[in-house]
């Protein structure tokens, strides 16, 4: 941040006199006096009879008051409970009427009205002191004054923006530069903004006036194909939320069956920007890998480079294509069909630790089989909470469930599972297996092996990858490391750098495993506001330690801003046998053998 001249600009905001918010409102002081940034933070009454809705439109004649006060510097507003971590130079200095994030803090692939009713996210922006600037700010209060609608700030803005965007310069903060909206670890971009969300949004939506949203209808502005897929996943839950135990598990066991599972959980999000031509090309690409078809695969990843700028779609697709290749080309004799999660692209730790570990025991190539879609042939399951994807082909070794309320087949062919929960969820389906345990996932010290030196007196944190967009908040001795590997070489990249550090943080729990496989001090746990993103019940980290023979442990629930938490009494040091890891590997062995056999 350059140096900043305290004349040419001001920070402003406010709060109520309540504990709650007054805690948020010296927050803000300290941080702007850290920065030493100018502000003026006002505590306003809450009158009685005031909603949260009167006191979120209160925000519109302070701003207005404020570029008054100060009519030559830069006005910018930031609510309360929301903070700076440093001011980028471009913000500082732009030279716009009006700075800021797009609504719901938006990308230029759905910029402006494409699917927003309104354009700007106004928990941070800048009013220049230019004539345009202030005459927009003075039309919004005088909106905000004579209005009589139930609104909150953002209405009025809006309401302004349309009288005068056409005579106006405006500029659009990245959203990658607020935490936790993307994945800042995965771009290497370094987010100064974080978002709170203190409490009433949602208590009062739908309760205040409403602009209409641009286009002629619902397919319009989403697009049909994501516009069913939400309606089909919104659909599909609040179908099994109202049936009895047994319809909802028959329901979810004929989507899991049918493909329809896999449809609706694809990667809407990942894909959306890209044109269909294109799309289908990536996963053609994808297809020919998981095939192991060599030449295919070369020829469409040659083809995709010839149509796209190497950007992030492009790098996880390709990552992806090239590591499912490797696995399905990488070793002798007959290849093994196995079932493992591949997505998100270009791969999540835990799911892809299978086909490393059964071809790097086996010496064979390995064949993805999709659990949403099975083949019909033969195969294995592994690695991974997919219990519920088990089918009478399934050849099974060490798969595990995430939740009591699934349904496991009972005729498929169980050599061991994770733990004594999945056993006895299997036995109350009908299904037989012998008291054998253990994740193959402890193996890992075994088909890597590391030796552990001296670290480097840091702790690492690795997030479960549905934790890589919380706003998270590191000490000055941690860093962070991602979770998304796939290939052997990122695996391996991986637990080469975890064995460099003292200690290890995760919210993932095969990185919490493969801690236990080479002996490093590890904490377990969960993020507030994000306690529900890891599907499941919690069951499968007690069913791995009862099956790993290790001590029982769940998440422990720990705010995203860790800069004065505490590790230490949350990590521990546990290390999983030789006796249990020689179990596990005969287990895999025989699980090879069986699927032969057929």
């Amino acid at each position: 941040m350059a140096r900043i001249d305290p004349d040419k600009i001001v920070v402003c905001s406010f709060h109520t006199a309540d504990d709650y918010y007054r805690a948020f409102g010296e927050k803000q002081r300290r941080s702007l006096e850290a920065l030493g940034l100018p502000f003026e933070i006002a505590e306003i009454e809450k009158k009685d009879g005031e909603e949260w809705l009167d006191i979120c439109r209160k925000k519109v004649p302070f701003i207005h008051s404020v570029c008054q006060k100060h009519p030559d510097k830069k006005v910018f507003w930031i609510d309360v409970d929301c903070e700076l971590e440093f001011l980028p130079d471009f913000v500082l200095h732009s030279t716009a009427d009006i700075i800021g994030f797009q609504r719901g803090f938006d990308d230029p692939f759905n910029i402006g009205y494409k699917k927003r009713a309104r354009f700007w996210e106004p928990c941070f922006w800048g009013i220049h002191t230019t004539e345009a600037a202030r005459r927009y700010i003075a039309a919004a209060a005088e909106s905000e004054k004579k209005a009589e609608v139930r609104a909150t700030d953002d209405y009025f803005f809006e309401e302004a923006w349309r009288l005068h965007a056409a005579s106006m310069t405006f500029q659009i903060i990245p959203s990658q530069l607020v935490a936790g909206r993307k994945d800042n670890l995965a771009t290497g971009v370094r987010p100064f903004f974080y978002f709170g969300s203190s409490g009433n949004v949602d208590k009062f939506k739908g309760q205040a006036a409403q602009h209409r949203r641009a286009g002629i209808g619902r397919f319009s502005l989403m697009g049909a194909g994501d516009f069913v897929r939400r309606t089909s996943l919104a659909a599909a839950k609040a179908v099994q939320d109202g049936l009895p135990d047994q319809l909802s598990l028959k329901m979810r066991r004929l989507s899991d069956n049918s493909g329809l599972t896999g449809l609706l959980v694809g990667d809407g999000k990942t894909t959306r920007a890209m044109n269909p031509e294109l799309l289908r090309s990536y996963w053609a690409l994808v297809a020919a890998a998981r095939a192991g078809d060599k030449a295919e695969t070369e020829r469409l990843l040659a083809l995709v480079d010839g149509k796209q700028l190497p950007g992030d779609q492009h790098v996880t697709f390709e990552a992806a294509a090239r590591a499912l290749l490797d696995y399905a080309t990488s070793g002798d004799g007959p290849p093994l069909r196995l079932a493992w999660w591949d997505r998100p692209f270009p791969g999540n730790f835990g799911d892809w630790l299978s086909p490393l570990i059964i071809g790097g025991i086996s010496g064979r190539r390995v064949v993805h089989e999709a659990p949403t879609k099975l083949s019909g042939e033969p195969h294995l399951f592994g690695i991974g909470s997919i219990g519920r994807f088990i089918s009478r082909k399934s050849v099974v070794v060490g798969t595990g469930i995430s939740q009591r309320d699934v349904a496991l087949h009972p005729k498929a062919n169980y050599i061991s599972v994770r733990g004594p929960i999945t056993a006895q969820k299997l036995r109350e389906e009908g299904g037989e297996v012998e008291d054998r345990f253990g994740d193959p996932g402890i193996l890992i010290s075994r088909l890597i092996p590391v030796t552990r030196d001296k670290t480097n007196g840091k702790i690492a944190l690795v997030r479960h990858h549905t934790h890589r967009k919380l706003a998270a908040r590191l000490p000055e001795n941690m860093d962070e490391l991602s979770v998304m590997v796939g290939s052997r070489a990122g695996i391996t990249d991986l637990v080469e750098a975890l064995n460099r550090y003292d200690s290890v943080v995760t919210s993932a729990m095969h990185i919490y495993i493969a801690c236990q496989s080479y002996g490093i001090p590890v904490a377990l746990v969960n993020f507030q506001g994000g306690e529900s993103a890891v599907h499941g019940d919690g069951i499968k980290y007690v069913d791995y330690a009862l099956g790993a023979g290790v001590p029982e442990r769940t998440p422990i629930v720990i705010d995203p801003d860790m800069r004065s938490t505490d590790f230490a009494p949350l990590t521990y040091e546990a290390r999983i046998s030789s006796a249990k890891m020689d179990d596990v590997e005969e287990a895999v062995r025989e699980g090879i053998r069986r699927l032969d056999a057929i």
